[in-house]
């Protein structure tokens, strides 16, 4: 498991996110809710869309495009049409920088 560079802490806005390719064609985004970071994979076990841009609700983010929800903490299809959870991340700041694990 190794540790892929962000950005710096002050970088995502609460309420803001931050995209990461993480190799291999997987996209992570990186949400702050508040001061808590989350990271998913940007993409909607529906239809393959991204998520990132979706309505942020608390720690909830809504697929642009058919509106299911998913938990950012755990992944989990929280509506349909999605059934299956997005895969998450840890998130780890350390000395002023935002680190996705992969």
């Amino acid at each position: 498991m190794g540790r892929i560079r962000v950005c710096d802490e002050g970088d995502i806005a609460p309420g803001g996110h931050r995209i990461v390719d993480i190799g291999g064609g997987i996209e992570v985004a990186v949400f702050n809710v508040d001061g808590t970071y989350y990271a998913i994979e940007d993409i909607c076990t529906h239809d393959d869309a991204p998520l990132a841009d979706g309505a942020l609700d608390g720690r909830c983010i809504e697929c642009p495009r058919h509106g299911a929800r998913f938990d950012l903490a755990t992944g989990e299809a929280l509506s349909l049409p999605a059934y299956r959870p997005v895969e998450t991340f840890p998130v780890i700041v350390d000395d002023g920088a935002i680190w996705v694990e992969d």
